[in-house]
């Protein structure tokens, strides 16, 4: 487990024509991962981004890139996001007709592998990865647009995964994508989330990104004390 929550600030907020420095002043403020929304227009309604903006942010930060791939046929772009210089790759089930196999391709390649689930699939629906899995991604909006609101009635499932990663002997983390700011992320991570994703929170900030950076982390903080 994470000795302490994560934040993983998603670019999909960003302003894009002040990427490389949203990033940095991200990184400056205590993020741990960049998280790059991959979107195709068929998985999901929008296209966002590709390998070619996973690279330029290789090039601006040495975090590590977690790269959430919500496409059809996620295993025939592995290759190029990995050689773009993503650290971890996640992939849908409801995408992968082999998610077992995907998982091992994405670690062949040298990156962490994620499972990903939206917030209709159960958990039992990855059951038989959690020993491979290195995360498992859980959705807490319908995958799409930045700014939904955090769906709460998915937090049951965040513990049941909890529970059965730990009865699977995996050390792969729960990583909560979508609606996280400071108000939603102590009851995510009370249900055993490790990984915070937050687009809106930091990018969209009223007092920048700094400030949201430093919201997550206290309320983070605040959520583990004894």
């Amino acid at each position: 487990m994470a000795a302490q929550p994560l934040i993983a600030p998603s670019i999909l907020s960003a302003d894009f024509a002040r990427l490389g420095q949203q990033i940095a002043e991200a990184e400056q403020a205590g993020a741990d991962w960049i998280h790059i929304d991959v979107m195709d227009g068929h998985f999901v309604p929008p296209i966002s981004m590709g390998q070619v903006v996973v690279a330029a942010c290789r090039k601006v930060t040495e975090l590590p890139l977690d790269v959430h791939l919500m496409v059809e046929n996620p295993d025939a772009l592995l290759q190029s996001f990995a050689e773009s210089g993503a650290d971890h790759i996640h992939i849908h089930v409801e995408a992968s007709p082999n998610i077992e196999n995907s998982l091992r391709a994405i670690q062949k390649l040298g990156c962490k592998a994620g499972v990903a689930l939206n917030p209709a699939t159960p958990a039992s629906a990855i059951q038989s990865v959690l020993h491979i899995a290195d995360v498992v991604l859980a959705m807490t909006v319908n995958p799409g647009y930045a700014g939904q609101g955090f769906v709460r009635e998915v937090l049951p499932k965040i513990s049941e995964l909890r529970a059965a990663i730990a009865k699977a002997g995996s050390q792969a983390l729960i990583e909560i994508d979508g609606g996280v700011d400071a108000d939603t992320l102590p009851a995510a991570l009370e249900a055993g989330g490790q990984v915070f994703v937050a687009a809106s929170a930091v990018y969209k900030h009223p007092q920048g990104i700094a400030a949201g950076m430093q919201a997550l982390r206290s309320a983070s903080l605040q959520a583990i004390k004894p």
